[in-house]
């Protein structure tokens, strides 16, 4: 066999990829220098602006429109992070807001308008309630990652360094994303957040559990976030990794599901992912193209509608199939 390839890979710390942080899964062919980002959102820049790791988590939003402007890798159906998005959009008790359209002429904060929360809570009310995204008036507070992204003309960025969570608090956004998109923090990715109190705001859509179970059942769609990609030069000269990166974290994922159904899992992650198994079945972390076909489609369609990319793009563009690779011999 030939001798391992050299690989920088930025991969955050989750309870089903800690294995092969850890060395204890080893990734076939592959000599691992495993760099930590904390938080991982600063990965993301480093990755798209100056292509700094062989192997990357990224946001998959950041990634469909760095791929669509030309960045220099590709990736795989690996998605570490998944969660609904029907919850999340906090609204001021006082602004009159009841409905996903009520959102349009009113003014709503997002830390930044590429960010894929914000972009998987839009494509509900685009597509589920009706929105117009046009109308709303979209108000951000920090800069996008991929920099040759144009904003739409309702997007305009704070100004004189006011926070979001400030602007909520005066009024002068009547609703905006929550947690790390904006509402429920203040700070920056490099600077360190600040928790802000979001107790007096309530959730635009109320149940919001029953509607994405019954959104899933009839869509298939479940929302990914951190997205596994890999320069292209490597796929070209060793296009085994593809197979190689998925089968360890695939046994990793699968060592880790059978701790949490034993119950041997505990903590925030463990009870997070039991939940999604309520709505998704026994695998609340699925790899794999056809597995995640619905989602794909459906972020990569609302991404083009929210005119984040300048085109649309085909399932064989924006992914490697591992399924499909080489074995490594």
């Amino acid at each position: 066999m030939s001798q391992k390839v050299p690989l920088k890979l930025a991969i955050a710390e989750h309870p089903h990829t800690s294995a092969i942080r850890s060395g204890e899964i080893e990734i076939e062919g592959v000599e691992p220098e495993f760099v930590t980002v904390k938080p991982q959102i600063g990965a993301f820049r480093r990755m798209v602006r100056d292509l700094e790791f062989d192997v990357c988590e990224l946001a998959p939003t950041t990634y469909i429109i760095a791929r669509a402007y030309g960045r220099p890798f590709t990736a795989l159906p690996i998605f570490v992070v998944r969660r609904f998005h029907h919850g999340g959009m906090l609204v001021r008790p006082d602004a009159g807001i009841h409905h996903p359209k009520d959102l349009e002429g009113k003014t709503v904060g997002v830390r930044a308008y590429s960010v894929t929360t914000g972009v998987w809570i839009r494509q509900v009310f685009i597509d589920e309630y009706g929105m117009d995204n046009s109308k709303v008036n979209w108000v951000v507070d920090d800069e996008e990652h991929v920099t040759e992204l144009k904003l739409p003309s309702n997007v305009r960025h704070t100004e004189g360094g006011v926070s979001l969570a400030d602007m909520m608090a005066s009024g002068a956004i009547q609703a905006g994303v929550e947690a790390a998109a904006g509402i429920g923090r203040t700070g920056s990715p490099t600077g360190g957040w600040q928790e802000v109190d979001t107790s007096m705001y309530p959730d635009l859509i109320p149940d919001a559990e029953s509607a994405e179970k019954e959104y899933f059942a009839r869509t298939g769609v479940y929302p990914m976030h951190g997205t596994i990609v890999v320069k292209d030069d490597i796929l070209a000269q060793h296009p085994w990794i593809a197979r190689s990166l998925n089968d360890a974290f695939t046994r990793a994922k699968d060592e880790w599901l059978a701790k949490l159904n034993s119950g041997e899992a505990t903590g925030k992650q463990a009870d997070k992912y039991r939940a999604l198994q309520g709505i998704v079945g026994p695998d609340p972390l699925p790899y794999g193209i056809e597995e995640n076909r619905a989602t794909i489609e459906a972020l990569e369609q609302t991404a083009f509608k929210q005119g984040l990319t300048p085109r649309r793009m085909s399932m064989e563009e924006l992914f490697v199939d591992p399924l499909k690779a080489p074995v490594r011999v």
